[in-house]
């Protein structure tokens, strides 16, 4: 299990943030030689839009979901799953340290 966290800066919106993250890690994992991957989020919308259920209506977020499907098709294995927004503390205390410290950790992407 791998965690981190990324200063994405302060004009984002909520959804930003979440493919940001989503992205930063895809990327980082790849770099890690990851194969297969559970991505786990609390956003429904996020992961409903990976997974092809819904389309990405809004311009913000389209070149989001490209990075994100780009980096998708190289998983041999990949997978969503949603958790409640109440059991992801540990995303809502790495996004703090983030946004408070205005710094990032524990990852690397090539």
């Amino acid at each position: 299990l791998w965690s981190g966290y990324r200063y994405l800066g302060m004009r984002k919106t909520n959804n930003e943030a979440e493919y940001g993250g989503l992205v930063t890690g895809l990327q980082c994992a790849l770099s890690l030689g990851v194969e297969r991957i559970v991505v786990q989020g609390d956003s429904q919308l996020i992961l409903r839009q990976i997974d092809g259920v819904y389309k990405v209506k809004s311009p913000l977020l389209k070149g989001y979901y490209d990075e994100a499907m780009v980096a998708r098709r190289k998983f041999e294995s990949f997978e969503t799953n949603h958790i409640l927004r109440a059991r992801n503390s540990r995303a809502d205390e790495l996004a703090n340290k983030a946004m408070d410290n205005k710094s990032s950790k524990g990852f690397h992407t090539s």
